[in-house]
């Protein structure tokens, strides 16, 4: 149920929401442009899409967020000296919810915040904290364009108006989900089948035997890979639907405990955890143990929600001094008789990610609308991605995708990769289908050895292996009302539950546990649950048909 970053819900009483409505305009330190490489510097220029200077007020609503200051790489201070925009960061200083709840008693409210949608944007929509974008979608020209009209629809508030500008949206396939192998374990062991979860069990049992230092199968951060091993049991499926507490029978939802797969599925984790195949602290671990094992090779498979990322950092980690070692991505493991072809190892959305949202503390709203507008265009995600003309490529190909220098090829992978993450941070409207279909145009001009290992993963395993899940987002109940107990209630007995079966001693202690999850889930209203989440969906499903 987890995903892969930790959402950040806002808990607003109607008291704050109400100061809120009656408050004024906040205000930030203004943060100090930085010296860096000069690159294509020169005047604010008009192309047509209604730029013009403006400075603006961010707010990252994530406890783990922390932004950057503005202006200190080679993209940010190309935007502020060519674009004459300029950002202030407000960090939510590792407690994203509390610092909200007291800019918005204080009548502070940043311009923008960043912030996950559902919940966090209605509640400061119902206290009418934020600016309506229906006419700039129109004015403006790039989400015109590339945002579809079933997708935008799905971001319309219950009043009708669109409030949110969506990131990394998409009108292609993409994920990151997905499984992968230490290369030199592997070949030592003479590259045995992987594609059942029989295959995987005995490989487990090969590498325990004689790696006994290494991890056999790592899951991730709190076990977070664990769940993704649902669809590998049955077709058509991912574990979006252990989150929704539900699976599709037919046209509502019914309840996951009693999907035949998800028994499957916890019997098998359980097996290998009662066998040590897998991390015993596996639901605990953080991040940063997760990372310090794959980066240093103790770790023969792994299978996790962002596996280009691990594997990413991974490989460069290891290829640094060994460089015929790393991690190779492999097609989903599965269970026997189910088609490969259908197996998905993780959903994607066309809203993409999260979304910006801009309060009316915001002096210029339209100025600030433009400018997200022009991030998501060609030139914006150009300088947000790969750089500005001058660093990593200096022409364009038919298509508007940029052509790599010499820079680009003679840099290594490592130091570029990295450089280009810290564009990446500020790229609060991401176009993933310009993206993709960019990188692809530019990594086919590279050798083997230059491309990118998450490129090389995405374009071969981790997008054709993402199902598209769109028709069951903005399914979540207000945390307020009561159905919002009833699924908060039901996810704490979840969580409680997962966890004894995971851990459970033998196969009839996981079935016990299933059992009791069964009856106090149902106890606790997940029928009403699933009944108001079958409704938002079916709405879903008539508001994308409308205009696809």
């Amino acid at each position: 149920m987890r995903k892969r970053l930790t959402w950040v819900a806002l808990l607003l009483t109607s008291l704050v929401l109400l100061l809120a409505a009656c408050s004024g305009g906040g205000n930030s330190d203004t943060l100090q442009n930085t010296s860096g490489n000069n690159l294509n510097t020169g005047a604010a220029t008009d192309d047509g899409s209604g730029i013009k200077p403006v400075t603006f007020s961010f707010y990252g609503n994530y406890d783990w967020l922390t932004t950057s200051p503005w202006g200190e790489n080679e993209a940010t201070k190309w935007i502020q000296e060519n674009r004459k925009v300029t950002v202030e960061p407000v960090q939510s200083g590792g407690a994203a919810g509390e610092k909200l709840n007291t800019m918005i008693v204080g009548g502070d409210l940043p311009d923008v915040i960043f912030t996950d949608r559902g919940s966090s944007v209605e509640r400061l929509v119902q206290a009418g904290q934020l600016v309506a974008l229906d006419d700039y979608y129109e004015k403006y020209p790039n989400f015109k364009k590339y945002v579809k009209e079933s997708t935008l629809n799905l971001l319309r508030s219950d009043d009708g108006k669109i409030y949110q500008i969506p990131n990394w949206y998409t009108s292609g396939q993409f994920g990151n989900g997905g499984w992968m192998v230490n290369k030199d374990i592997y070949n030592a062991l003479g590259r045995p089948a992987l594609e059942t979860f029989d295959d995987l069990y005995q490989y487990l049992l090969l590498v325990q035997d004689k790696y006994p230092d290494v991890v056999p199968l790592e899951v991730g951060e709190k076990g977070a890979g664990l769940e993704i091993m649902y669809g590998g049991f049955k077709e058509n499926s991912t574990s979006k639907f252990i989150s929704l507490m539900g699976y599709p029978d037919g046209d509502k939802l019914s309840s996951i405990l009693d999907d035949p797969a998800y028994e499957e599925m916890v019997l098998y984790i359980n097996k290998l955890y009662r066998e040590r195949l897998i991390t015993q602290d596996a639901l605990q671990q953080t991040q940063d143990a997760v990372k310090e094992k794959v980066n240093t090779g103790r770790v023969a498979v792994m299978v996790e929600s962002n596996i280009t990322t691990y594997g990413a950092e991974g490989h460069r980690a290891l290829t640094a001094s060994h460089p015929d070692s790393g991690y190779e991505i492999i097609w989903p493991v599965h269970k026997a008789g189910v088609d490969k072809t259908k197996v998905f190892v993780s959903g994607f959305e066309t809203l993409g990610w999260n979304v910006s949202v801009i309060t009316k503390q915001a002096k210029d709203p339209e100025a600030i609308f433009a400018y997200f507008d022009w991030i998501t265009g060609p030139e914006g995600q150009k300088v947000l991605f790969f750089g500005p003309k001058g660093l990593y490529w200096d022409e364009e190909d038919a298509d508007g995708a940029p052509i790599p220098n010499e820079k680009y090829k003679t840099t290594p992978a490592n130091e570029r990769t990295d450089t280009m993450r810290k564009f990446e941070d500020f790229n609060w409207a991401g176009n993933t289908t310009f993206i993709d279909t960019a990188k692809m145009s530019l990594e086919a001009l590279l050798s083997a050895n230059q491309k990118s290992w998450e490129t090389v993963a995405q374009s071969t395993v981790t997008w054709k292996t993402a199902l598209d899940i769109t028709q069951f987002v903005n399914t979540d109940p207000l945390p307020d009302t009561e159905t919002g107990i009833i699924a908060q209630n039901i996810a704490d007995i979840y969580t409680l539950a997962y966890a004894q079966m995971v851990q459970a001693k033998s196969d009839e202690e996981v079935l016990s546990a299933l059992d009791t999850a069964r009856k106090n889930t149902a106890k606790a209203g997940l029928d009403k649950l699933l009944e108001f989440r079958t409704e938002k969906w079916q709405e879903n499903v008539k508001k994308m048909n409308l205009t696809k």
